[in-house]
């Protein structure tokens, strides 16, 4: 079979416009950044917002192996497959960040005969958005050392500045570093550090903001430090956030693509699951739903992460709710969850299967507490074999959870048919959508409440920095959902805890207030912000021979 980046670059694209005209888009709505892709116009979210909402169908996963279980796959071919069987259909993803291209998992534009083009660009600087994110988040970072040597007429306490640089590449050397250093005229010195682009602020606010004033608003609310009296200082302060939406004035704007089907795509916005909030722009889900009968997004990671996300955070602040969640589960996934080394996932295991069956039993039991139906997408790899498949059909069948075989990666939207027809069928049930937490309890409270009841824990413990500050950020904190910063390999904050781990506690070690996006982030174990590179990092086998882009996946 061939490369994904091979059958991408062999792939019939159709002028974008063409793309456009299925969701009745003007040419005067896009936006052209070259022949295949553009970005919709604020005038077209005006212009079509008395339009019903089609389907909000939102896909998850079981927790994964280091490379990914094809949930962006499986998307983009439900999104093919719903074309194939007569439904006007829209698929809204997240933007692809060069830490996981260069890193392990690779790019975030689909596999096989299910994925969104072109492939190259969406994975690497596309249409620019990811820059401008930096630009602007590093450009605060700029103004407040800036106001630190220009005299500090705030009184900014420099041991308490919360605000940190971003960079859209996994480079652990950049975690702790000092600023400032080489005298009087280069700053004063400081400890400072750098997170991964998607996991900044500036990127959740991107994806959570309803248009531009709202942007700057949020922009404006992000708390930056605290004063040597204790007070706190935002963004707004240091007259910074009308700057910082200038430079973001493209990038709120969502991007229009297509499958290798030319099925419509609006790719928008990337925060990462294990740190952030994991989902595409509430702008680009809400054009979906706006455009087409059926919106088919996706979250990251398990739905321990980034479906229980979605759901907490993105549907509650932006008034949305799903009529189906969909959970892609592999055999491989499911092995590994069932403690087989990742070098022996392709050989068949039906013990270890057997005992991995748990995780996924976990996932269904934990998106049905929040009334909405679900469906098992069975993502198919080459390796598995027949009764492997069984099996995972037959433990369905037992839980009696819908499923269908998802072949989209080898066959593109004709191997997603079944899947879509049961996804039909899911969005025709009653949906009683609510979050799985009140907003109005404490944030010890809402932490406990997401812990315990998604992921299976006993209890939480809180260090005493945690304990701090909670009770520094309650108050301000008040009413706003909470981000979990956790691994997204196990239920529980231990990666090593595969399966479905019982009796664990999980431990927040750190607690953050995102002001400007509206929640809370509480880190447990041991998450980091800027991930690093592997050993042997994908960046090693990309390649541009004789003008053409080689080895990307």
């Amino acid at each position: 079979m061939l490369t994904d980046i091979e059958i991408a670059q062999g792939a019939k694209m159709l002028p974008i416009k063409e793309v456009a005209k299925k969701l009745d888009i003007n040419e005067d709505d896009l936006e052209f950044y070259g022949k295949y892709k553009a970005k919709l116009s604020d005038e077209l979210a005006d212009r079509i917002k008395d339009n019903k909402n089609g389907k909000l169908v939102l896909v998850t996963a079981i927790n994964p192996t280091p490379a990914g279980e094809g949930k962006t796959t499986t998307s983009v071919g439900i999104g093919q497959a719903m074309e194939l069987i007569g439904k006007k259909a829209i698929i809204a993803l997240r933007e692809p960040s060069l830490g996981p291209v260069f890193g392990v998992k690779g790019g975030a534009a689909g596999g096989g005969y299910a994925q969104v083009v072109p492939m190259e660009d969406i994975n690497l600087h596309f249409t620019g958005d990811m820059h401008a994110i930096t630009s602007a988040n590093n450009l605060l970072c700029a103004l407040l050392d800036n106001h630190l040597q220009q005299g500090n007429v705030l009184g900014i306490d420099q041991r308490r500045i919360l605000i940190k640089r971003c960079l859209d590449m996994n480079d652990r050397a950049l975690r702790n570093i000092v600023v400032g250093l080489g005298g009087k005229i280069n700053g004063v010195p400081r400890e400072d550090g750098f997170i991964i682009t998607v996991a900044s602020e500036v990127m959740a606010i991107l994806c959570l903001c309803k248009d531009s004033d709202d942007l700057k608003e949020r922009l404006g609310n992000i708390l930056v430090a605290y004063t040597y009296d204790n007070k706190p200082v935002f963004a707004r302060d240091l007259k910074a956030e009308g700057a910082m939406a200038a430079l973001l004035k493209d990038a709120i704007k969502p991007n229009l693509v297509q499958t290798l089907e030319n099925t419509p795509a609006i790719m928008h916005g990337g925060p990462f699951a294990n740190i952030a909030h994991g989902c595409n722009s509430v702008r680009a889900t809400k054009l979906g739903l706006k455009l087409a009968d059926y919106c088919i997004t996706e979250a990251g990671f398990g739905s321990d992460l980034g479906a229980e996300k979605f759901l907490d955070i993105k549907c509650r602040l932006a008034g949305l709710a799903p009529s189906a969640i969909v959970i892609v589960a592999t055999v491989r996934a499911l092995k590994y969850n069932g403690l087989v080394p990742k070098a022996e996932l392709a050989t068949e295991n039906l013990d270890a299967l057997s005992k991995g069956m748990v995780n996924l039993g976990a996932h269904i039991e934990n998106m049905k507490k929040y009334g909405v139906p679900v469906v098992v997408a069975i993502n198919r790899f080459g390796t598995d074999t027949e009764a492997e498949l069984d099996m995972i059909a037959k433990y369905c069948e037992d839980l009696g959870a819908d499923f269908a075989l998802s072949e989209v990666f080898a066959k593109g939207g004709e191997g997603g048919i079944e899947l879509a027809q049961k996804i039909v069928e899911a969005c025709e049930k009653p949906s009683n959508f609510a979050p799985i937490y009140d907003a109005d309890l404490t944030i010890k409270e809402k932490i406990t409440a997401i812990a315990q009841k998604i992921y299976g824990a006993k209890d939480v413990n809180f260090t005493a920095d945690a304990e701090k500050s909670i009770a520094q950020f309650e108050e301000l904190g008040k009413g706003m959902p909470v981000c979990i910063a956790k691994t997204q390999y196990s239920l529980s904050d231990d990666a090593t805890l595969l399966g479905r781990p019982q009796d664990f506690t999980v431990t927040i070690r750190e607690v953050k207030i995102s002001a400007g996006a509206g929640f809370v982030v509480a880190l447990a174990g041991s998450i980091m912000t800027m991930p690093g590179l592997p050993k042997i990092p994908a960046a090693n086998n990309i390649d541009l021979e004789d003008g053409k882009i080689t080895g990307l996946f």
